[in-house]
């Protein structure tokens, strides 16, 4: 029965995953977030500036006969489209119309879906959203751009078929500091910023394929 060992970063000292619970606001909507990456949700477990420690919960997922959507084995737009439905990226009459109709050209139906697999949308995806929406992120560089975002993958337990195979291994439960692993949270940030500014700002940015002109394709 194939098994894998997911980990979830959080400020509570007790979680209880649950169907139906969750933010619709969230990446993929409503579901219950984890990581193959264990120093990742050390950093997602004190991301938050309140200045108290953390922790890391570990879980076993038993895979078997679950439906799994991988966003890292469809296109980039597809994974942005689906963003869209759940996130801002700006705050304008233009974003709120030009991303309806990204998210009917490019957009999936989810529903279906067990568990969702993709990439987090950190605070340096936010500088990459709000630039792309903008028009002054060529197609051609926005994988690319992701890549430096250092954004990191995560799971959405989404259906109750799933969250009846997640179990927590308790006794494996990690405090995490927060001063060390909050300075590499923001740290993580801030390198990638730079170097996604960097790549904005050079030549490869032809700027010709961009948010508006991808809808008339």
């Amino acid at each position: 029965m194939p098994k894998i060992i997911l980990y979830h970063g959080t400020a509570d000292r007790e979680v209880l995953p649950t169907f139906g619970l969750g933010d619709d606001k969230h990446d993929y909507g409503r579901g219950f977030y984890l990581t193959e990456d264990v120093d990742l949700a050390k950093e997602w477990a004190v991301c938050r500036p309140d200045g108290t420690n953390g922790w890391v919960h570990k879980f076993e997922l038993k895979t078997d006969r679950l439906k799994i959507l991988d966003f890292q084995q469809k296109k980039v737009l597809t994974w942005l489209a689906e963003l869209m439905k759940h996130r801002d990226a700006a705050d304008s009459r233009r974003y709120r119309m030009l991303s309806s109709q990204f998210i009917e050209k490019y957009g999936i139906d989810t529903v279906e879906y067990d568990i969702i697999k993709g990439w987090r949308a950190n605070a340096s995806y936010f500088y990459i959203a709000r630039e792309f929406v903008r028009d002054n992120i060529d197609m051609d560089i926005l994988e690319d751009l992701l890549s430096l975002g250092g954004l990191g993958i995560q799971y959405c337990i989404k259906s109750k078929k799933a969250f009846s195979r997640l179990q927590e291994i308790p006794e494996d439960i990690i405090e995490v500091d927060y001063r060390e692993f909050n300075e590499k949270y923001n740290q993580r940030d801030a390198d990638a910023r730079k170097r996604m500014r960097e790549l904005v700002d050079s030549e490869a940015n032809k700027v010709t394929r961009v948010f508006s002109t991808l809808l008339k394709e």
